[in-house]
Protein backbone atom coordinates (compact mmCIF):
# COMPACT_ATOMS: atom_id res chain seq x y z
CA UNK A 1 0.00 0.00 0.00
CA UNK A 2 1.25 3.50 -0.69
CA UNK A 3 2.37 5.43 2.04
CA UNK A 4 -0.01 8.35 3.08
CA UNK A 5 2.65 11.24 2.01
CA UNK A 6 2.80 13.37 -0.76
CA UNK A 7 5.55 14.09 -2.62
CA UNK A 8 6.55 17.84 -4.02
CA UNK A 9 8.89 18.58 -7.36
CA UNK A 10 9.62 21.77 -8.70
CA UNK A 11 11.56 21.45 -12.25
CA UNK A 12 12.57 22.96 -15.46
CA UNK A 13 14.87 20.88 -18.13
CA UNK A 14 15.79 18.37 -15.77
CA UNK A 15 15.89 15.62 -18.27
CA UNK A 16 19.45 14.43 -16.36
CA UNK A 17 17.73 13.92 -12.96
CA UNK A 18 13.72 13.87 -13.21
CA UNK A 19 14.04 9.92 -13.27
CA UNK A 20 15.82 9.11 -10.52
CA UNK A 21 13.99 11.62 -8.36
CA UNK A 22 10.32 10.07 -9.36
CA UNK A 23 11.53 6.37 -8.90
CA UNK A 24 12.79 6.96 -5.40
CA UNK A 25 9.14 8.34 -4.66
CA UNK A 26 7.36 5.18 -5.96
CA UNK A 27 5.86 4.57 -2.15
CA UNK A 28 4.10 7.67 -2.37
CA UNK A 29 0.35 7.92 -2.56
CA UNK A 30 0.89 11.17 -4.55
CA UNK A 31 3.37 13.01 -6.59
CA UNK A 32 2.94 17.04 -7.32
CA UNK A 33 5.15 18.08 -10.37
CA UNK A 34 5.16 21.44 -10.69
CA UNK A 35 6.76 22.33 -14.17
CA UNK A 36 7.74 26.17 -15.49
CA UNK A 37 8.28 25.55 -18.89
CA UNK A 38 10.48 22.76 -19.90
CA UNK A 39 11.96 22.33 -23.01
CA UNK A 40 13.90 19.06 -23.16
CA UNK A 41 12.53 15.61 -22.48
CA UNK A 42 11.56 16.38 -18.72
CA UNK A 43 8.22 16.25 -19.43
CA UNK A 44 7.97 13.23 -21.51
CA UNK A 45 10.06 11.64 -18.56
CA UNK A 46 7.26 12.76 -16.52
CA UNK A 47 4.42 11.55 -18.95
CA UNK A 48 6.27 7.95 -18.68
CA UNK A 49 6.34 7.15 -15.31
CA UNK A 50 2.63 8.29 -14.83
CA UNK A 51 1.95 5.89 -17.47
CA UNK A 52 3.76 2.96 -15.40
CA UNK A 53 0.92 3.79 -12.63
CA UNK A 54 3.11 6.25 -10.65
CA UNK A 55 0.01 8.63 -8.76
CA UNK A 56 1.84 12.09 -10.56
CA UNK A 57 -0.41 15.12 -10.55
CA UNK A 58 1.33 17.81 -13.30
CA UNK A 59 0.92 21.15 -13.23
CA UNK A 60 2.60 23.84 -15.63
CA UNK A 61 2.94 27.00 -14.18
CA UNK A 62 5.65 30.38 -14.78
CA UNK A 63 8.46 31.07 -12.10
CA UNK A 64 7.47 32.97 -9.83
CA UNK A 65 10.56 32.30 -7.98
CA UNK A 66 11.99 29.59 -5.77
CA UNK A 67 9.90 30.04 -2.45
CA UNK A 68 6.11 30.85 -4.02
CA UNK A 69 6.72 27.84 -6.09
CA UNK A 70 7.50 25.60 -3.48
CA UNK A 71 4.64 27.14 -2.23
CA UNK A 72 2.06 26.59 -4.63
CA UNK A 73 3.17 23.17 -4.56
CA UNK A 74 2.96 22.55 -1.31
CA UNK A 75 -0.84 23.63 -1.88
CA UNK A 76 -2.08 21.02 -4.24
CA UNK A 77 -0.66 18.08 -1.68
CA UNK A 78 -3.65 16.37 -0.36
CA UNK A 79 -2.11 13.79 2.22
CA UNK A 80 -1.41 14.73 5.92
CA UNK A 81 2.41 14.28 5.44
CA UNK A 82 4.62 15.84 2.62
CA UNK A 83 8.00 15.65 1.65
CA UNK A 84 9.69 18.75 -0.32
CA UNK A 85 12.17 17.23 -2.73
CA UNK A 86 13.97 18.92 -5.61
CA UNK A 87 14.40 17.37 -8.89
CA UNK A 88 18.41 16.74 -8.56
CA UNK A 89 17.81 14.78 -5.48
CA UNK A 90 16.79 11.27 -4.42
CA UNK A 91 16.09 9.52 -1.24
CA UNK A 92 18.10 6.17 -0.97
CA UNK A 93 16.76 2.45 -0.29
CA UNK A 94 17.40 3.39 3.78
CA UNK A 95 15.31 6.59 4.12
CA UNK A 96 12.93 5.27 1.78
CA UNK A 97 12.67 2.00 4.55
CA UNK A 98 12.08 4.70 7.37
CA UNK A 99 9.39 7.02 5.82
CA UNK A 100 6.87 4.73 7.57
CA UNK A 101 7.98 5.09 11.17
CA UNK A 102 8.54 8.82 10.40
CA UNK A 103 5.00 9.02 9.14
CA UNK A 104 3.85 7.37 12.79
CA UNK A 105 5.58 10.54 14.48
CA UNK A 106 3.52 11.67 17.66
CA UNK A 107 1.31 14.47 17.30
CA UNK A 108 3.57 16.93 18.57
CA UNK A 109 6.61 16.20 15.99
CA UNK A 110 5.74 18.89 13.13
CA UNK A 111 8.36 17.68 10.74
CA UNK A 112 11.94 15.73 10.34
CA UNK A 113 14.96 17.25 9.02
CA UNK A 114 16.79 14.57 6.41
CA UNK A 115 20.50 14.04 6.24
CA UNK A 116 21.34 15.45 2.73
CA UNK A 117 24.90 15.07 1.08
CA UNK A 118 26.38 16.22 -2.17
CA UNK A 119 27.64 14.05 -4.85
CA UNK A 120 30.89 16.45 -5.88
CA UNK A 121 31.99 16.44 -9.19
CA UNK A 122 33.93 14.24 -10.92
CA UNK A 123 32.82 11.27 -8.01
CA UNK A 124 29.89 8.83 -8.56
CA UNK A 125 29.54 7.80 -4.89
CA UNK A 126 28.39 10.33 -2.11
CA UNK A 127 31.11 10.95 0.74
CA UNK A 128 32.47 9.03 2.80
CA UNK A 129 30.20 8.32 6.17
CA UNK A 130 32.72 10.13 8.00
CA UNK A 131 31.70 13.43 6.67
CA UNK A 132 28.47 14.88 8.41
CA UNK A 133 25.48 15.24 6.32
CA UNK A 134 23.88 18.92 6.21
CA UNK A 135 20.31 18.40 7.79
CA UNK A 136 17.80 19.79 5.91
CA UNK A 137 14.28 20.24 7.04
CA UNK A 138 11.71 18.43 4.23
CA UNK A 139 9.45 16.36 5.71
CA UNK A 140 5.99 17.73 6.88
CA UNK A 141 3.31 17.53 8.33
CA UNK A 142 1.32 19.63 5.78
CA UNK A 143 -1.51 21.75 7.62
CA UNK A 144 1.40 23.39 9.81
CA UNK A 145 4.19 24.07 7.36
CA UNK A 146 4.41 26.77 4.66
CA UNK A 147 7.89 28.33 2.79
CA UNK A 148 8.69 32.22 3.93
CA UNK A 149 7.71 33.06 0.58
CA UNK A 150 9.84 36.80 1.50
CA UNK A 151 12.60 34.14 0.82
CA UNK A 152 13.86 34.68 -2.39
CA UNK A 153 17.17 31.77 -2.44
CA UNK A 154 17.91 29.09 0.18
CA UNK A 155 14.20 28.94 0.71
CA UNK A 156 13.16 26.66 3.92
CA UNK A 157 10.06 25.58 5.24
CA UNK A 158 8.61 27.02 8.53
CA UNK A 159 5.82 24.62 10.47
CA UNK A 160 4.59 24.07 13.76
CA UNK A 161 5.55 21.77 16.08
CA UNK A 162 8.59 20.23 17.19
CA UNK A 163 11.41 19.21 14.25
CA UNK A 164 13.42 15.76 14.67
CA UNK A 165 16.14 14.54 13.15
CA UNK A 166 16.53 11.41 10.47
CA UNK A 167 19.38 9.50 11.61
CA UNK A 168 19.39 6.66 9.07
CA UNK A 169 19.28 7.20 5.01
CA UNK A 170 20.27 9.84 2.99
CA UNK A 171 18.76 12.36 0.55
CA UNK A 172 20.59 12.12 -2.34
CA UNK A 173 22.16 15.36 -4.15
CA UNK A 174 23.40 14.30 -7.29
CA UNK A 175 24.07 17.33 -9.43
CA UNK A 176 28.06 17.74 -9.21
CA UNK A 177 28.65 20.70 -12.08
CA UNK A 178 31.91 21.33 -13.13
CA UNK A 179 32.95 25.06 -11.85
CA UNK A 180 32.05 26.75 -14.92
CA UNK A 181 28.88 25.93 -14.82
CA UNK A 182 28.30 25.97 -11.25
CA UNK A 183 29.44 29.56 -10.60
CA UNK A 184 27.04 31.49 -12.92
CA UNK A 185 24.10 29.82 -10.15
CA UNK A 186 26.35 30.95 -7.42
CA UNK A 187 26.29 34.32 -8.61
CA UNK A 188 22.39 34.01 -9.05
CA UNK A 189 22.39 32.72 -5.49
CA UNK A 190 24.65 35.60 -4.15
CA UNK A 191 22.55 38.25 -5.78
CA UNK A 192 19.13 36.99 -4.56
CA UNK A 193 20.63 37.04 -1.48
CA UNK A 194 21.53 40.92 -1.17
CA UNK A 195 18.44 41.46 -2.51
CA UNK A 196 16.55 40.01 -0.24
CA UNK A 197 18.73 41.63 2.56
CA UNK A 198 18.28 45.44 1.17
CA UNK A 199 14.17 44.77 1.01
CA UNK A 200 14.09 43.78 4.56
CA UNK A 201 16.53 47.13 5.25
CA UNK A 202 19.35 45.40 6.37
CA UNK A 203 22.63 47.31 6.55
CA UNK A 204 25.98 45.74 4.97
CA UNK A 205 28.48 44.79 7.41
CA UNK A 206 32.25 45.47 7.39
CA UNK A 207 32.83 42.44 9.79
CA UNK A 208 30.42 40.17 7.69
CA UNK A 209 32.24 40.97 4.19
CA UNK A 210 35.42 39.82 6.24
CA UNK A 211 34.42 36.71 8.17
CA UNK A 212 31.68 35.72 6.62
CA UNK A 213 33.16 32.97 3.67
CA UNK A 214 36.05 32.14 5.47
CA UNK A 215 34.15 31.10 8.51
CA UNK A 216 31.51 29.65 5.71
CA UNK A 217 34.57 27.38 4.28
CA UNK A 218 35.67 26.56 7.44
CA UNK A 219 32.00 25.46 8.39
CA UNK A 220 31.79 23.14 5.33
CA UNK A 221 35.78 21.79 5.01
CA UNK A 222 36.64 21.36 8.37
CA UNK A 223 33.31 21.27 11.16
CA UNK A 224 31.51 18.92 8.43
CA UNK A 225 34.72 16.88 7.36
CA UNK A 226 34.56 18.02 3.70
CA UNK A 227 38.38 17.36 3.74
CA UNK A 228 38.16 13.86 3.44
CA UNK A 229 37.12 14.07 0.18
CA UNK A 230 40.42 15.81 -1.08
CA UNK A 231 40.62 18.32 -3.75
CA UNK A 232 36.95 17.77 -4.64
CA UNK A 233 36.13 18.45 -1.43
CA UNK A 234 38.25 21.50 -0.88
CA UNK A 235 37.04 22.81 -4.33
CA UNK A 236 33.01 22.24 -2.87
CA UNK A 237 34.08 24.12 0.72
CA UNK A 238 36.17 27.37 -1.38
CA UNK A 239 32.89 27.36 -3.71
CA UNK A 240 30.54 27.89 -0.78
CA UNK A 241 33.43 30.62 0.55
CA UNK A 242 33.17 32.63 -2.77
CA UNK A 243 29.15 32.44 -3.01
CA UNK A 244 29.10 34.27 0.83
CA UNK A 245 31.81 36.79 -0.06
CA UNK A 246 29.51 37.74 -3.81
CA UNK A 247 26.95 37.96 -1.28
CA UNK A 248 28.34 40.07 1.28
CA UNK A 249 29.95 42.28 -1.46
CA UNK A 250 27.15 42.50 -3.84
CA UNK A 251 24.82 43.57 -0.67
CA UNK A 252 27.33 46.54 -0.14
CA UNK A 253 27.48 47.45 -3.88
CA UNK A 254 23.34 47.30 -3.68
CA UNK A 255 23.06 49.28 -0.69
CA UNK A 256 25.34 51.93 -2.27
CA UNK A 257 23.64 52.54 -5.48
CA UNK A 258 20.28 52.66 -3.40
CA UNK A 259 21.93 55.90 -1.21
CA UNK A 260 22.60 57.16 -4.42
CA UNK A 261 19.49 57.34 -5.69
Amino acid sequence: MPLPLSATVICRDEEACIGACLQSLSDCAEIVVVDSGSTDRTLAIIEDFRSRGFPIALHRRDWPGYAKQKQFALEQARQDWVISIDADEWLDDFLRAELPELLAAPAEVGGWRLPRVLTLYGETEPPPPSVRPDPILRLVRRAGARFDEDVLVHEGLVVAGEIRDVTRGLLRHERGLRLDAQMPKEILYARLKAEQRIAAGKKPSVLKLVFNPPMYFFRIFVLRRVFLCGAPGFIHAMTGAIYSFMAEALHFQMARERRKG
